[in-house]
């Protein structure tokens, strides 16, 4: 069942989306070498409070914490821990949050330090990838549209697309039909319409696409181990563009002070 969104609920949502924009943004004021994913966490959850919301994540089937940090090969669902990050290492940061009755969800791919040059491009790839995307989202496409743009982009540049894990439908609910693969056919899937509200989430590996879970039963990584990338909007469904809710914006004026 798909819920489509009234005008009002999207802008409940477009707060909520907001407000994980915001918290991503004080997440990279943290990030170099030597801090914790588990102290990126811990600002994450208390950001989220002051601003009267709840962390989507924590204790959501079980998960353990307000944010997921993926980092390196490890493609999406990373529990935050005590292990300092390194640097040339990347850090996938995944967040939710729940005000209003709704949620938001986005995601941003954070280098740590000096990257190299192949791992710099597959980051730019995977946003770029991200916006192909969503300027699918538009009322008449279809699905396999949205799919097709990030695949195409994605692939003609060498790397390849995970296809297991896959956006999704956002609302009242963190995770609602329909899925959203970043793989398809143009022309194919499910008619897009006014008031729909979906995650695109590209995840991008620099190697092989298969994946394979670690034994913590959350945590995705690629199985040759090569490194990964994610990024992630929320987006509403325009008649002739998408209304992207959530926002990088936060993030880039931090990374642009730091440069």
């Amino acid at each position: 069942m798909i819920y489509l969104k009234t005008d009002e609920e999207i802008e409940l949502l477009r707060e909520s989306n907001l407000l994980v924009a915001k918290t991503l943004g004080e997440v990279a004021k943290l990030i170099k070498p030597g801090v914790t994913t588990l102290e990126l966490d811990k600002r994450a959850e208390e950001f989220i409070r002051d601003h009267d919301a709840i962390p989507g994540f924590l204790n959501y089937q079980g998960f353990p914490n307000s944010l997921c940090t993926s980092v390196n090969e490890q493609v999406v669902h990373g529990i935050p821990n005590k292990k300092p990050l390194k640097e040339g290492d990347i850090v996938s940061v995944d967040c939710g949050v729940l005000k209003n009755e709704f949620y938001g969800d986005s995601a941003y791919t954070f280098g740590v330090g000096q990257l190299s040059p192949e791992v710099e491009d597959l980051l730019k790839t995977t946003k770029e990838a991200l916006y192909k995307g969503i300027e699918n989202a538009v009322a008449g496409k279809r699905l396999g549209d949205i799919g097709y743009a990030v695949q195409r982009h994605s692939e003609a540049k060498g790397y390849s697309v995970v296809r297991e894990m896959v956006g999704h439908g956002v609302g009242k609910n963190l995770h609602e039909s329909p899925e959203v693969p970043n793989y398809g056919r143009r022309g194919y899937g499910v008619l897009l319409k006014p008031g729909m509200v979906i995650a695109i989430e590209p995840m991008i590996n620099l190697g092989k696409r298969n994946i394979v879970q670690e034994s913590d039963g959350w945590t995705i990584r690629t199985i040759d181990k090569m490194v990964s990338a994610h990024f992630e909007h929320t987006v509403a469904v325009g008649k002739n563009e998408a209304d992207i809710l959530s926002s990088f914006k936060f993030v880039e004026e931090v990374l642009t002070l730091q440069s």
